[in-house]
């Protein structure tokens, strides 16, 4: 996970990390910032193997049948290399002072509708929506080519555990992106696999197993002890995590010293449960 940093470093960085053996490379999208979609762009330009995805894009102040141009123009450039992790976004200082908050219960209608329009628009025309934020008809138009992955990219959703209406949207997709609240937090490997084990049987009553369906653990280990970064990484694992994120939300000082501190974690390779 880049923290900060521009195109030209995402680029470089990711082509790093693909020769280190790390399985993806993700940066973060801004309201008002370095475009998530064009550092994406620039990394798929120099790698050929590393998924390449956001973390994350805020949905619901996204015009859902933007973000459909633009990760299925980046799933053709990449060879079908994208992820898309979305959630309702955390307001902060950088959104509102662009955008109003509508609200977190608009904010989760816009994030149900958005999904739905990604995924109809993915899969091609004819497309048609009826919503309460969004109508869509369809169109013949200029029509961009569908992503490469189908029947659609992979989706992985922000999942509020243990509220089961925020963990059922998660269920729907591709991935878990794990949130605790309350009672559940804080978060420890055993509340990880509660959330899992819900999950499974969510899952399995919509006709559904686990094949396929990543779950996501964010963290931070250490470049220079490879034992001790499989300690880390193991009881999540063991917990039912099928992803390990490397993040360090903490890096400050200059672009520069950002850049060369993610190149050293880059290069001693990722942690191996």
């Amino acid at each position: 996970m880049l923290p900060r940093g521009d195109a030209r470093t995402a680029a470089e960085l990711a082509a790093e990390a693909e020769s280190a053996g790390w399985d993806g490379f993700f940066v973060w999208e801004p309201v008002w910032g370095v475009d998530a979609w064009v550092a994406l762009t620039a990394a798929a330009m120099v790698t050929g193997t590393i998924r390449l995805g956001t973390m994350l894009t805020p949905l619901p102040r996204r015009r859902p049948w933007e973000l459909a141009g633009q990760t299925a123009t980046l799933d053709n450039l990449s060879g079908g290399r994208v992820i898309l992790s979305v959630g309702l976004g955390a307001i902060h200082d950088g959104w509102t002072a662009f955008e109003t908050d509508p609200g977190r219960k608009v904010r989760a209608e816009l994030l149900d509708e958005g999904l739905a329009v990604l995924a109809g628009l993915w899969g091609g025309q004819p497309f048609a929506h009826q919503g309460r934020h969004y109508t869509v008809s369809p169109t013949e138009f200029m029509l961009p080519a569908p992503p490469v992955q189908q029947a659609r990219i992979p989706v992985w959703v922000v999942g509020g555990w243990p509220r089961p209406r925020s963990m059922r949207r998660a269920a729907q997709w591709d991935g878990w992106l794990p949130n605790f609240l309350p009672p559940a937090s804080p978060a420890t490997p055993d509340t990880l696999r509660e959330g899992v084990d819900w999950l499974r049987r969510e899952r399995a009553a919509q006709g559904q197993d686990m094949t396929g369906y990543e779950v996501i653990w964010e963290g931070q280990t250490s470049g220079d002890d490879p034992a001790a970064a499989a300690a880390t990484v193991a009881p999540w694992a063991e917990a039912g995590a099928t992803w390990w994120l490397e993040a360090d939300w903490s890096l400050a000082g200059d672009a520069a010293a950002v850049t060369d501190a993610c190149r050293r974690r880059l290069r001693a390779g990722p942690p191996r449960a």
